[in-house]
């Protein structure tokens, strides 16, 4: 519920008097949205949507949407894959924090971050500094549903079984979580239901 204490993480609360809020949920508490919340960053694991939600979130806000990755491969003409593969993970994380620092300065902008993203460089704390961040939680026997079909597009997955694949991601969630989990506010992601999950976002924003 995207009213909930427990749901939502942002920094501050104010607690509005029972007489006010009666439309509010039953705990009375309003997220108070943040004065840089014109640049929204989504993070979560590979499948959890943030491509996706994040262009109909753009769309509908009239913002800009970029996905990190593309950036990336754009601003040096190359795949993310070649850049891992000639460069290794530790220039491209490197040159992942460097995007998000450039990044952090545009304004009226939804930005899709990589999988990865969140776990190096300190750039949990540059993105919540910076802008207004969310979690799409998704459990990982969904991200198996969802992967699988494409799962030869990622080395990561390749060539895994099902089994595999849910080990495989249940472990890395386990690993990555904690960092995940410092986004201001966490959003169930399971449902396919896209218009569902922009829809809540925007409500939390204040902004449907």
């Amino acid at each position: 519920m995207p009213y909930s204490k427990n749901s939502c993480k942002c920094n501050k609360f104010i607690k509005i008097p029972h007489a006010y809020c009666g439309f509010l949920l039953n705990n009375f508490y309003l997220c108070i949205m943040k004065t840089n919340s014109n640049r929204i960053y989504l993070v979560g694991y590979m499948g959890s949507g943030k491509t996706t939600v994040g262009r109909s979130l753009a769309q509908k806000l009239g913002f800009q949407f970029i996905d990190i990755d593309l950036f990336i491969e754009n601003r040096y003409r190359k795949t993310i894959s070649d850049i891992f593969f000639e460069k290794g993970e530790e220039t491209f994380r490197i040159m992942e924090h460097k995007a998000l620092e450039e990044l952090s300065l545009f304004e009226n902008v939804v930005i899709s971050t990589g999988g990865g993203a969140p776990c190096f460089h300190n750039n949990m704390d540059l993105m919540n500094k910076t802008g207004f961040t969310v979690y799409l939680k998704v459990k990982p026997e969904e991200l198996v549903k969802r992967l699988k079909n494409g799962q030869n597009k990622r080395p990561l997955l390749k060539d895994k079984t099902a089994d595999e694949m849910l080990f495989f991601i249940a472990e890395n969630l386990n690993k990555r979580n904690p960092y995940y989990s410092q986004a201001e506010y966490i959003l169930d992601a399971g449902t396919n239901d896209i218009n569902h999950i922009v829809d809540t976002l925007m409500l939390h924003l204040n902004l449907s």
